[in-house]
């Protein structure tokens, strides 16, 4: 797998996270705080089926909301992937090897993976709220479990999101 595409599985796994971090609340400073509240941990796993697939897995925590939050996603092994911290207007985008910087979460969901995913959304979704996306199904039936998969089957590429919640 070449490097290009090695890095846009990462950021796929990276946008996915918005669903899950944990922990104490992150000062922004004058710009704010990230409401702790809303903060989740556990498991995610994305796949893009383009050509070719692009399959992530990694351990997540998820604090915030689409407006404000962080995200870090971690290797089976706890070895840090990446981490994203987000505010009105700016998304910063951290690996070991690089930082970058977008206007918002959309546009770094869509430069990471290549394909737009509902991350607004996938919030709604972690609180067992059923938002409508146009062309994804949320299936929220084993969210009292901590399952969360939601499918995109149009436009293409198909898209799957699958979420397991620690408890």
């Amino acid at each position: 797998m070449n490097h290009r595409l090695q890095r846009r599985g990462v950021l796929a796994a990276t946008l996915v996270a918005p669903f899950l971090i944990a922990g104490c609340a992150y000062s922004t400073g004058a710009r704010g705080q990230i409401d702790a509240q809303n903060s989740w941990q556990g498991r995610l796993s994305v796949r893009v089926d383009a050509a070719p697939v692009q399959t992530l897995s990694a351990a997540f925590e998820l604090r915030g909301s689409p407006e404000r939050g962080e995200l870090t996603l971690a290797s089976p092994l706890g070895t840090l992937l990446a981490q994203a911290h987000w505010e009105p207007g700016t998304v910063q985008w951290r690996t070991p090897q690089e930082s970058r910087s977008f206007p918002d979460l959309p546009t770094l969901a869509h430069q990471l993976t290549g394909t737009p995913l509902p991350l607004a959304a996938l919030f709604d979704w972690l609180h067992g709220i059923p938002t409508q996306v146009d062309g994804w199904e949320p299936d929220l039936r084993d969210i009292g479990q901590g399952r969360i998969t939601a499918q995109r089957l149009s436009p293409a590429p198909k898209a799957t999101v699958r979420v397991v919640l620690d408890r």
